[in-house]
């Protein structure tokens, strides 16, 4: 049963289940290697194999590829909470580094969820995860919703 009206547009829900069935064709997916594994509302898991690309100048796995992670994990799951034509974004995010992500292929685990589901703030978390299941970031953020005009 879809939960679209055929005016408003597809809910973000939906938008994200469809780019989990038909791939990430722009934006910064396709660029880190990152796929939707798992979508449903409030929650959304992305993947990726770890590169020797995604190194910093000291040989191990650059920051910004673990907040780009976690940030698209955490803004997608709030986005899978909005109704048809409802923007966000993002006020802030805070990231927090535990150890050293792998740069040898293996596969690199975002989980992002849904905590607070206000009417114009939203808040989600997010946990990033090696290939052994060993936590190496974890992130939150705060989302305005922006509403049709």
């Amino acid at each position: 049963m879809s939960t679209t009206s055929s005016t408003a547009g597809p809910t973000g829900l939906e938008q994200l289940q469809a780019l989990r069935d038909h791939g990430m064709p722009t934006g910064i997916g396709p660029f880190i290697g990152m796929e939707p594994e798992e979508v449903e509302d409030g929650r959304v898991v992305f993947s990726a194999s770890a590169r020797p690309e995604f190194a910093n100048p000291i040989g191990t796995m650059h920051g910004g590829i673990a907040a780009t992670l976690l940030d698209s994990a955490m803004a997608c799951a709030v986005h899978t909470t909005l109704p048809p034509a409802t923007g966000y974004t993002s006020l802030d995010i805070s990231v927090r580094y535990l150890r050293p992500g792998p740069l040898d292929g293996s596969k690199l685990r975002a989980e992002g969820r849904v905590i607070h589901r206000g009417r114009t703030v939203r808040t989600a978390e997010a946990e990033l995860t090696d290939h052994q299941g060993r936590l190496l970031a974890t992130a939150t953020t705060t989302c305005l919703i922006m509403p049709p005009a």
